[in-house]
């Protein structure tokens, strides 16, 4: 898919107040936030670690009109006890990225918030940007958008061919352009590895839909196999995010002897609320396809993260004695 006009990524002005906690070393915080405070003028508001106390006691100081981070931010601000007693009437906006954000979060937070999340997907490699929800008007909720001017992004089979639109259609999302890096330093092996011509590979699974717009499904390395058949984890992810005792969710694929990969959901509560695991698997099993929903929960206290807030599945095998 061609990306369609230039312009900015999204209406940003000069006496916007752009709240974040995500470091400056990230290419999220330093690309998509202090450059574009940079470029346009904008207030800036850094919290040195994230923490939904701070979070929300700067929106209220500084009347943040923007604020931008990673689901699990979306997440910890939502589950806050006294949500109530802070004054976010100044926010227009929200911006996701570094991981696909849930639906019922999404949907959640733009109904107690009372505003639009724009998703947006993006790589170091690609300069942080590749696709955008541009603006409340013209974005499709739980895709990352349509590609950026400079830029084209493709969606490709085992063998290479381009995919047509539709959601049976998942394949490799490449992608070339402006925002594309020339290379890993001083590494032609891994640089090659990643590159067909200009066209970058990056890794994650997706498709579009009929209007240009981008779902992202999963990292190729993260899709699960059970018995032969796919399993994407963000759709496991996205029911169990929707129930009311979960406050965060991440579902891997765990060896089975008869059918290669099994289901496993690692999964925190919210406070003060209650759940066992055959609770939860028969949630799954109503919602989702037999051989998707998880058969092996495991609750921990919290979710193994990195320093920007994304949840490292890498982590997350199933603890010694077996799930709880």
């Amino acid at each position: 898919m061609n990306a369609d006009i230039p312009g900015r990524l999204f209406d940003v002005q000069p006496d916007d107040v752009v709240i974040t906690a995500l470091p400056l070393f990230h290419v999220f915080g330093l690309s998509s936030i202090l450059n574009v405070c940079v470029r346009f003028g904008c207030t800036m508001s850094l919290i040195p670690r994230f923490d939904a106390d701070a979070a929300l006691t700067a929106i209220q100081r500084d009347g943040a009109t923007i604020f931008e981070g990673v689901p699990t931010m979306f997440v910890a601000l939502l589950s806050h006890p006294e949500l109530e007693k802070y004054d976010l009437s100044s926010l227009r906006v929200a911006i996701s990225g570094g991981a696909s954000i849930p639906a019922p979060v999404l949907n959640a937070f733009e109904e107690r918030f009372g505003v639009v999340i724009l998703e947006g997907y993006g790589l170091t490699e690609t300069a942080s940007t590749t696709t955008f929800n541009k603006s409340a008007t013209d974005r499709r909720a739980y895709s990352v958008g349509k590609p950026i001017w400079g830029t084209q992004t493709q969606v490709r089979d085992s063998e290479g061919g381009a995919l047509p639109p539709g959601k049976d259609n998942v394949g490799e999302v490449v992608t070339r352009g402006l925002h594309v890096m020339k290379g890993y330093l001083n590494n032609p092996e891994a640089t090659a590895e990643v590159f067909t011509g200009d066209w970058f590979h990056t890794g994650d699974l997706g498709y579009f839909d009929q209007d240009g717009f981008l779902f992202i499904v999963s990292r190729k390395k993260e899709l699960i196999i059970r018995g032969g058949y796919n399993v994407y984890p963000s759709e496991i992810e996205n029911v169990l995010h929707a129930h009311p005792a979960v406050a965060e969710a991440a579902v891997i694929g765990i060896p089975d002897e008869r059918l290669g990969e099994e289901v496993m959901a690692v999964v925190t509560l919210r406070t003060g609320r209650s759940l066992v695991a055959a609770e939860l698997i028969a949630y799954c099993r109503e919602r989702v396809a037999a051989y998707k929903y998880p058969r092996v929960i495991e609750f921990r206290d919290e979710l193994p993260k990195n320093t920007l807030g994304k949840i490292l599945k890498a982590e997350l095998a199933p603890h010694r004695g077996g799930p709880k």
